[in-house]
């Protein structure tokens, strides 16, 4: 027995009416077919972080080369116990040298200029017309464990201060970094901090974030944006433009 037509017992006039009603849900129909599709999650694979060694001979190769860094900077100090926080901002500019030399200019909120070179360190306090000058003859490594810490230095290096380790990705403003989880491995520096946290992006293998953890909780963010690497940066900045009769004060 054959099947039945849909199209039997319909006159002619019908059968074009029911044609012109097919074609005219067609294309809706296709459309809502094709959103529902194109809607539909795609699966993708994630690319996999880099492996802890790959990623320090990246940073390696990185610190063979660099040369000068600029960047804008914030500071934000958090202190946990009464939930405070405090964000400075400015910029930074940093030599590579030994000892490097970094210049530190911060607008907001308040105008001061960080100036370390020859193992020493001097704060301008514009309000107060003062450079407040320091020897760092016994502490200069701090400055670079602390204050660079990514920047320039050698990961064979790094190694012998910290215990690395990968805890994963993440990506910032748009850029991919791996992030670094540091425990000091020397008695100077463990008294100081618990633990820090890098940052690195997967483009310039250099910090984009640093996050530093005191023993009681306290933190301090290191942010860094619109960074250039290797520019020529002329000798004056890294001086201190104060005005004639700038008061001078050795800190102990």
């Amino acid at each position: 027995m054959k099947p039945t037509s849909p199209w039997c017992g319909l006159t002619r006039e019908a059968r074009r009416r029911r044609h012109r009603w097919g074609a005219a849900l067609a294309l809706p129909l296709l459309l809502v077919s094709w959103t529902l599709v194109s809607a539909s999650p795609v699966l993708r694979k994630k690319k996999p972080a880099p492996p802890l060694g790959e990623i320090l001979k990246s940073m390696n190769d990185s610190a063979k080369h660099l040369r000068t860094v600029s960047a804008n900077i914030d500071y934000t100090k958090v202190t946990v116990v009464v939930d405070d926080k405090s964000t400075e901002q400015g910029e930074l500019f940093f030599r590579k040298g030994k000892p490097p030399e970094i210049l530190l200019n911060f607008q907001k909120p308040d105008p001061k200029v960080i100036l370390f070179r020859q193992k020493r360190a001097e704060i301008y306090l514009p309000k107060s017309n003062q450079i407040q000058e320091y020897d760092l003859e016994k502490h200069s490594g701090l400055v670079e464990q602390f204050l660079l810490l990514g920047f320039g230095t050698e990961t064979g290096e790094l190694e012998k201060s910290y215990s690395i380790k990968l805890t994963g990705e993440e990506v910032l403003e748009g850029d991919t970094t791996a992030v670094l989880e540091l425990t000091p491995r020397r008695e100077d520096i463990s008294a100081q901090l618990t633990k820090i946290q890098l940052w690195i992006s997967e483009e310039s293998w250099i910090p984009v974030q640093q996050k530093f953890f005191e023993a009681g909780g306290d933190y301090l963010l290191t942010r860094y944006t619109a960074v250039k690497t290797n520019r020529v940066l002329p000798p004056k900045t890294f001086e201190i433009a104060a005005p004639a009769g700038v008061k001078r004060v050795k800190m102990g």
